[in-house]
């Protein structure tokens, strides 16, 4: 099978199908290593699968839009009619295939052109089954010649399409140029066809009677002299499409945007980049100002240099095969700092997730690491302990300004009493230029205090505050002041680290400050373990609650003056909320 660059998504509806998943799983995994099963919550337990999803259609919908190939264990009717609204771009969609819960048939849906009978032959040998191919194509000549591997791309699917009709028609073919691939296709050859596939870098002219394969292998690379406008822009791209196109180059066949490691950070060349939808890499050369010695110190494979006369402008490297972007100078470094959210998989929001799959590293506390798993072989985990924040921060701005992507990860929200403070600190004290290179985001989360809310109702659906009553890195008499000004103002108050065994006394002297202000009815939640097995919601009230009630793992809601618990008619359910507005004497304001 062809390596694909995003790992599969094995979907399943029932406990039924997960034992076949998981031959799935395995038989994909050596093509493309981080293979999930996705499983529904209230049939398949969550502990039993990689990812719980909650609603079928719109998880099929989101991984399709998001490029993951898909192995969905259930009726093919069911998967069409899930993703039939997304349907659009064919040489652009991924892989969807349809498999029996028994393993007894593989059918491929949609992504012809991105490999999915190939992934259909593979699935379809490890449960000894044949596959439901019915791509005229492949069924003559053993394979989708619209199809190359990694490394290659057609100059137009729409030329192709019509050259395969031509062949299944009955013309015959000549192939010019390396296409090792096509060795063992059963085509109809012969040396004086009129149609030929040509495997070139060069545009292709608009001829009907070829089908032209583009390898990328060109690397361009600009001059740190290159000047560029404003980086909203598209100067920079124009530039470089009109200088591929002056020496007959097909934009196609680019495979790398190479720039100075001095220019890291310039928003114009990532535009240009993403534009040009090739990745952008940097050299480290003190004489960077010439992109030919760019390429020359950059490129450790044959290839043939073209410069346009401008050395400190713009110049192309063509390689004698398709070139591995890793290969070429380093990446950008990147730092991801992701919330996991509560510990359900299902609230994790999808930009985390992504961000999980793209990292090359992932440190973290050791509990919230294993919370964010499975990972890829390829991936690097880094675990710590809990209490090395800074130490933590410090090795991901080491490896992200070597050119790796690392995922920090929080529970929660990374924002909230948590890593992504310490980063920025990190980054704040350093003044180091490698490592104010590095591209930073932050990917908020649910934060526990946001999480326990919800399960209750709305709690914090007026004005509150959250207070961490650690005193690790804060005088305990700083917590008493803010307990004492959030009571006397009737915020709502969410208490992050109430107890410990080195703090029990804290919790107890907390709640008598808050008992000069609030009235011994006031509404208190107590959520454990939110959003992890185990969980555990109670209500009570601030004259019932004793710290015996409370762990480090239970999350504190003491409600305001206004905050009301009660119960519909003819229900038990139990529900928590603060009205949106205020009584203050005789006024709602």
């Amino acid at each position: 099978m062809a390596r694909m660059t995003t790992p599969p998504a094995i979907v399943i509806l029932g406990v039924g199908a997960l034992a076949t998943a998981r031959r799935v799983q395995s038989a994909v995994q050596s093509a493309c290593p981080g293979a999930s099963v996705h499983g529904l919550q209230g049939r398949v337990a969550d502990a039993d699968v990689d990812v719980a999803f909650a609603e079928l259609a719109e998880h099929l919908r989101e991984l399709y839009a998001s490029g993951t190939p898909i192995v969905a264990l259930c009726a093919a009717g069911i998967v069409i009619r899930c993703v039939a609204p997304l349907l659009a771009n064919k040489g652009g969609e991924p892989p969807v295939l349809a498999v029996a819960e028994d393993g007894s048939a593989v059918v491929p849906l949609l992504g012809g052109l991105s490999g999915v009978n190939a992934m259909a032959r593979e699935i379809a040998a490890a449960l000894d089954v044949k596959p439901a191919i019915t791509t005229s194509g492949e069924l003559r000549f053993g394979a989708c010649v619209l199809n190359p591997p990694d490394g290659y791309t057609l100059a137009s699917i729409d030329q192709g399409k019509r050259f395969v009709s031509d062949l299944l028609a009955g013309e015959a073919t000549r192939v010019e140029g390396d296409a090792p691939w096509l060795d063992d296709v059963q085509l109809p050859r012969a040396e004086d066809a009129r149609r030929a596939i040509r495997v070139t870098p060069l545009a292709w002219s608009g001829a009907t009677d070829e089908l032209v394969i583009h390898p990328r292998s060109v690397v361009v690379a600009i001059g740190e002299a290159l000047e560029v406008r404003d980086a909203r822009d598209e100067g920079l791209h124009e530039h470089i499409l009109e200088a591929a196109r002056e020496r007959g180059l097909a934009a196609q066949a680019l495979a790398v945007l190479l720039a100075p490691a001095a220019r890291i950070g310039d928003p114009a060349l990532q535009q240009a980049a993403d534009a040009l939808q090739i990745p952008l890499r940097f050299a480290d050369d003190d004489a960077s100002s010439d992109p030919v010695r760019l390429l020359g110190k950059a490129l450790r494979m044959p290839h043939k240099t073209l410069d346009d006369g401008n050395p400190a402008q713009i110049a192309f490297a063509i390689a004698h095969a398709p070139v591995d972007p890793a290969t070429v100078g380093r990446a950008r470094g990147k730092l991801s700092v992701i919330g996991l959210g509560p510990g359900d998989a299902s609230l994790m929001v999808p930009a985390a997730r992504a961000a999980l799959s793209h990292a090359t590293d992932i440190l973290g506390y050791e509990t919230y690491v294993k919370m964010a798993g499975p990972f890829r072989a390829d991936q690097h985990v880094h675990g710590t302990d809990n209490r090395e924040e800074m130490q933590r921060a410090r090795h991901a701005f080491e490896l992200a300004s070597a050119g790796r992507h690392v995922a920090m990860v929080s529970s929660g929200d990374p924002g909230v009493f948590a890593m992504a403070a310490a980063v920025l600190e990190a980054l704040d004290h350093a003044h180091d230029a490698a490592w104010a290179a590095v591209e930073l985001e932050i990917v908020p989360g649910v934060s526990a205090a946001l999480a326990t809310a919800a399960q209750a109702g709305a709690p914090l659906g007026h004005d509150f505050c959250m207070l961490s009553l650690s005193d690790n890195l804060k005088p305990w008499s700083v917590i008493e002041t803010r307990l004492r000004h959030a009571a006397e103002a009737d915020l709502v108050m969410a208490f992050y680290n109430p107890i410990s065994r080195a703090r029990p006394w804290q919790l107890d002297k907390a709640l008598e400050i808050v008992r000069d202000f609030r009235g011994p009815s006031t509404v208190v939640v107590l959520g454990r373990d939110i959003g992890r097995p185990g969980a555990a919601l109670k209500t009570t009230t601030l004259a019932e609650l004793k710290s015996a009630d409370v762990d480090m793992r239970t999350m504190v809601i003491i409600g305001s003056s206004m905050t009301r618990a009660f119960r519909p008619a003819n229900t038990s359910r139990e529900w928590i909320y603060t009205p949106r507005w205020y009584k203050c004497a005789d006024f709602n304001v």
